[in-house]
C-alpha cells in the first residue's frame, strides 16, 4: 500500500443550506459540484480548499446524532492551516462565528484556535 495523501473529508449535516453557507461564505471554500440524489433525498456538495483538498458535505434526512463530549472516540476535530491565527480568528468573529481564545501548542510552539461548524463539529485554525 502506498497512501499518498488524504483524498477528502466527509461531513454530515442536519441543516444543509446553513452548512453550505458556513463552508462557502464564512470559510471561503470553493464549490466543485453540487449533486441532489433523489433516491436518498440527499445533497452532496464537493468543496475545494485552495484547489488541493476536498471536503464533502452531505445531507441525509435520516441522520443520527453522534455523542459529543470531550475525548469521545472518532474524529476529534479538523484543523486548517493559516498564516495568521489572529487575523483568521478576527475574520471569523466579524462573520458572527464564536471563536475560543488563541492557545499555543506545547510541543510545536505553534498558535491555534478552535471554533465549531453549524453541526457542532470542532474545527481548528493552526498557524504555520
Amino acid at each position: 500500500m502506498n497512501i499518498k495523501a488524504i483524498h477528502h473529508i466527509a461531513i454530515l449535516t442536519d441543516d444543509y443550506e446553513r452548512s453550505k453557507r458556513f463552508y462557502t461564505e464564512v470559510l471561503g471554500f470553493e464549490i466543485i459540484r453540487e449533486t441532489y440524489r433523489k433516491e436518498r433525498d440527499s445533497y452532496k456538495l464537493d468543496l475545494s480548499i485552495g484547489g488541493k483538498y476536498q471536503v464533502e458535505l452531505f445531507s441525509f434526512p435520516d441522520y443520527r446524532e453522534r455523542g459529543s463530549y470531550p475525548e469521545a472516540k472518532g474524529l476529534r476535530h479538523l484543523a486548517f492551516a493559516v498564516d495568521d491565527v489572529d487575523a483568521a480568528a478576527a475574520e471569523l468573529r466579524a462573520k458572527g462565528v464564536e471563536v475560543e481564545a488563541v492557545r499555543v501548542d506545547a510541543l510545536t510552539q505553534r498558535r491555534f484556535v478552535f471554533f465549531i461548524d453549524p453541526n457542532g463539529q470542532p474545527l481548528e485554525l493552526y498557524e504555520g
